[in-house]
């Protein structure tokens, strides 16, 4: 059969990811100033922090509408005998509902909720398109992603909160208290909802350092075909460092760097860094 994965841009592949696995990419809008910009496309993650650094207000991201939905779907419908699409998770954005409303215009797509975000979900996508490539059914990919989901572990180091602040995600005296103390927070994807996890204290390249000993020391539990480095822009240090530690404690397959789009971007601001892999 002739299948088609998509996914919404809050999976952050990078282009080149995309193309080697036949990806449709649809852009998440992007809200700065009451004006609307396709995730990516017309804006990226450097616009918003030099607008929140000029004193501009935190942008905000606004989900697919059903209309939306319909309108990506039924050409890509038309043109393959399946459609599978991939979303952040539900407890994030109502795109996977409007997805599931708008599918069901159509007799052959298929929609999949993450319950992830950033390379979390696209682990998700990635593994969907190679289940396609070898000539899995629409039905099987399904039924696979639906396990293969509670099986992502995504994290980051956020550097300060300044942005989770000003998106009101904490308050003035928790982020003030943070950045006084040095707390750099982990935000965690659990159950397919962002939590707040451990907290490091000391300089964010020491940080993540310890962050990622901590989620791969001594652990036999994890599928080493693939792990992402996923971050806002951060120091080529930082990011070599990590490439480093994690090789200090497992051979991966592929160790991939991609940058996170304006979604992560717009709630953890700059100096933000993950690990996300698979578990077995």
């Amino acid at each position: 059969m002739n299948i088609k994965i998509t996914a919404d841009s809050t999976c952050d592949l990078s282009p080149e990811l995309v193309e080697k696995y036949g990806i449709e990419i649809l852009p998440l809008c992007i809200i700065k100033d009451g004006k609307s910009y396709r995730d990516m496309l017309d804006i990226a993650p450097q616009d918003i922090f030099d607008h929140v650094n000029a004193g501009g207000a935190i942008t905000t991201t606004a989900a697919i509408n059903v209309e939306e939905y319909i309108c990506y779907f039924r050409p890509l419908s038309e043109q393959y005998d399946a459609v599978i699409h991939i979303n952040i998770s539900a407890g994030f954005s109502s795109c996977n509902q409007n997805a599931n409303i708008a599918a069901e215009e159509f007799d052959n797509v298929y929609i999949v909720d993450s319950r992830n975000l950033s390379t979390g979900s696209g682990h998700v996508v990635i593994e969907a398109a190679i289940m396609a490539q070898n000539g899995a059914s629409p039905e099987e990919i399904v039924e696979a992603m639906k396990t293969l989901v509670d099986k992502v572990e995504a994290s980051f180091v956020v550097d300060k909160l300044d942005y989770l602040r000003k998106g009101g995600r904490c308050s003035a005296l928790a982020a003030l208290g943070a950045n006084i103390l040095s707390l750099r927070p982990c935000i965690e994807v659990k159950d397919g909802k962002m939590g707040v996890g451990k907290k490091y204290r000391g300089k964010f390249d020491a940080c993540v350092e310890k962050y990622v000993n901590e989620r791969l020391e001594g652990r036999t539990d994890i599928v080493t075909d693939r792990i992402f480095i996923t971050h806002t822009p951060c120091d080529k240090k930082i990011v070599d460092m990590v490439r480093k530690t994690i090789k200090k404690h497992m051979q991966f397959t592929e160790i991939i760097e991609t940058t996170a789009g304006c979604t992560v971007s717009s709630h953890c601001g700059p100096n933000t860094l993950g690990i996300l892999f698979i578990r077995k």
